[in-house]
Formats: C-alpha cells, sequence, structure tokens
C-alpha cells in the first residue's frame, strides 16, 4: 500500500469491489448507506452537487493534486475504467477551478461517472447540459496551471474523509459518501436491512401512527420531564 501524501506516484492497478455491489448500493443512496455504516464514510457537508438529482455510485480512482494545479487530473483519466468515479483531493486548500467541460468529456469518454472533487469546478452549465454528475467544494472560473506532480491512486483526504483507490463512492442531492471496499458486502447486507425496518415503519405513519408511539418515546420524555398543560 503506497502512503498517504506520497508525491510522484501513479499506480495503475487497482482492486475494485464487484459491480453488483456497488450498483446495489447506490440503489440506497447516501443517507441510508451512511447510517447502515455506523454513521461513517461522509465527506464534509461543503461538498455539493453542481446540479440536483445527480446519483451514482462507482469505483474511486484517487488523486493527489497540489494547489492550483490540474495536472494530475490529466494523468488520472487515463486510469479509468468504465463506472469510475474520480476522486480529488489537494495538497492544501484551493478553491481554483480543476475541472471544467473539456476534462469531462475526455473522463466520460473513458466511461467515467462523475467527480468528487475537494476545490473548485467550473463549467457548470456545459457539464449539466452533459448530464456529467460533479460534487465540488465550490464553483469557481479560476484557472489552474499544469507543473507539478501529485499521485494517482494513492490514499487521500477528500473533504475530511480518508478515500482509498477501489473504495466505493455513493453520492446524490444529500452529498457523498465513502465505503470501503472490503466492507462492501457487509455494509450492503445492514443498508438491505435498514430499508426493510424504514418500510414497515412508512406504512405505520403513512397509517396514521406517531413517531412519538411508534419510536416509544412517551415515558422516556415524561422521564426528562416534559408536561402537556
Amino acid at each position: 500500500m503506497i502512503a498517504a501524501g506520497t508525491i510522484g506516484v501513479v499506480v495503475q492497478d487497482i482492486v475494485r469491489a464487484d459491480q453488483a455491489t456497488i450498483d446495489a448500493l447506490g440503489e440506497f443512496g447516501v443517507a441510508t448507506v451512511h447510517e447502515a455504516q455506523g454513521r461513517r464514510g461522509l465527506l464534509a457537508d461543503y461538498m455539493r452537487p453542481i446540479y440536483p438529482r445527480a446519483r451514482v455510485a462507482g469505483s474511486a480512482v484517487t488523486i493527489l493534486a497540489p494547489p492550483c494545479d490540474n495536472w494530475m487530473l490529466h494523468v488520472a483519466i487515463e486510469q479509468v475504467r468504465p463506472g469510475d468515479v474520480l476522486v480529488l483531493g489537494t495538497t492544501s486548500p484551493s478553491n481554483a477551478g480543476y475541472f471544467g467541460d473539456l476534462l469531462a468529456t475526455s473522463a466520460k469518454a473513458r466511461g467515467c461517472k462523475a467527480m468528487v472533487i475537494d476545490a473548485g469546478v467550473r463549467d457548470v452549465r456545459t457539464l449539466s447540459d452533459m448530464d456529467f454528475p460533479v460534487w465540488s467544494r465550490a464553483v469557481f472560473a479560476q484557472g489552474t496551471v499544469k507543473d507539478t506532480l501529485g499521485s494517482v491512486n494513492i490514499p487521500v483526504v477528500c473533504a475530511e474523509e480518508l478515500v482509498n483507490p477501489g473504495d466505493i463512492v455513493i453520492a446524490d442531492d444529500d452529498g457523498v459518501c465513502i465505503v470501503r471496499r472490503e466492507e462492501a458486502a457487509t455494509v450492503l447486507e445492514s443498508a438491505r436491512a435498514r430499508e426493510a425496518n424504514e418500510a414497515a415503519k412508512r406504512a405505520r405513519f403513512e397509517a396514521g401512527e406517531l413517531g412519538l408511539d411508534i419510536y416509544d418515546m412517551r415515558g422516556r420524555l415524561a422521564r426528562k420531564g416534559l408536561k402537556y398543560v
């Protein structure tokens, strides 16, 4: 395993999870998957989709990039396989527009499904028209250079969360959640159980029952001193 923060390395062969498992996790969405794995894996709350209702699940191709320098994005796109998601973290904070429509065109041609970037993105209207989803720290037209090495497919910190190459990326309107590749089957089982439990509760809510009774809250509220007057 290459250490996080290593500079000047491109790992070409990474292990990816089974595609059926990735697709199944993607159907549950960020909130359910996050809860199913013990409320772990969420990227920071500032990571927002550039347009609504985008939803993806894929294997992470990770990028460590210097501030205001998108050279490693070009390097990373060569490593993309169909169904992958590019995940970029920076060596120090930067809101520059690393990613736009030209790189999206190149990434999409390789089968890339989305970009998750703890920095800036630009050409948002064109990206939306292309149906190429991006979750980013900022939307900012500031350009970048191509001068300093970073790395591809090493562990990176993106939006306060460690992401390993080959980890599963789940992203939707609620944000982005990372599932460790080696935990994917267990998390999927937990997500299925959680979804079944929520379906049963939803039926009770639709029938007019209150959360106060479904979750047996009345006794606890009384013990805390809640009084009805």
